[in-house]
């Protein structure tokens, strides 16, 4: 959910919310009540993570597989 910050907070409190944005945030940006902007993540950071996610999960499935469970059937059930 993005939280309504009015352009002269957003101007005079930047720096703040750049952070909050870093962490995960998001802000839209209002002028006399109108939206208009969005501070949001960077596409290419989520990107990143999620890639980095799914690499460090290829990772743990190659080291420690889990046994006797067959993932297959799991899928299937789950589209029942």
């Amino acid at each position: 959910m993005k939280t309504a910050v009015g352009s002269y907070q957003a101007k005079t409190k930047l720096p703040e919310l750049l952070r909050q944005v870093q962490a995960g945030k998001s802000f839209t940006i209002t002028n006399r009540g109108d939206a208009i902007a969005d501070l949001v993540p960077s596409v290419s950071k989520t990107s990143r993570n999620k890639a980095d996610s799914i690499e460090k999960i290829k990772a743990l499935m190659k080291t420690d597989p889990i046994r006797g469970v067959d993932v297959k059937a799991l899928i299937n059930a789950g589209r029942k």
